[in-house]
């Protein structure tokens, strides 16, 4: 079963994995908004998103930053789905997306980069860690249509 989780959305509602039952979901976890990759990679699932929307899967973006930077985030790059509020990492650590990380030989903490795929039960049924960011929204989609 994966991770419950309840979160603050832009507005400042609380989201929970729950609420979204009978849907599949589609949970990727990402560094800082308005940064390169995680914009590419949050464009590519608003791209998507109609397709991901026949497919009855609904995308929660999660991030530390703060409803306000999510916000500005989504009204810079149009985005259409929602972006989740994450700053104590307590759902990255629940999900395995918080970390130890090796970046040019140097170990810190920090978010990876990583993806969930949820179904309608509330059941994990695939994950991805260390995503790239170009052409992951694309790869979730492939997994989504084998269902």
């Amino acid at each position: 079963e994966a991770p419950a989780f309840t979160l603050k959305n832009t507005q400042g509602k609380d989201i929970e994995l729950k609420d979204f039952l009978g849907q599949y979901v589609v949970v990727y976890f990402y560094p800082k908004d308005n940064t390169p990759g995680c914009t590419k990679e949050a464009c590519s699932f608003r791209d998507l998103k109609r397709e991901f929307d026949s497919k009855n899967a609904v995308i929660l973006g999660v991030s530390p930053d703060e409803e306000a930077s999510h916000q500005k985030f989504i009204d810079q790059f149009d985005l259409n789905f929602e972006l989740l509020c994450d700053p104590t990492k307590k759902m990255m650590e629940k999900y395995g997306a918080w970390g130890e990380k090796n970046m040019y030989g140097k170990i810190s903490m920090g978010i990876i980069r990583s993806t969930f795929l949820i179904d309608k039960n509330g059941v994990l049924i695939k994950k991805w860690t260390n995503v790239k960011a170009k052409g992951h929204a694309e790869k979730v989609k492939a997994e989504l249509q084998k269902i």
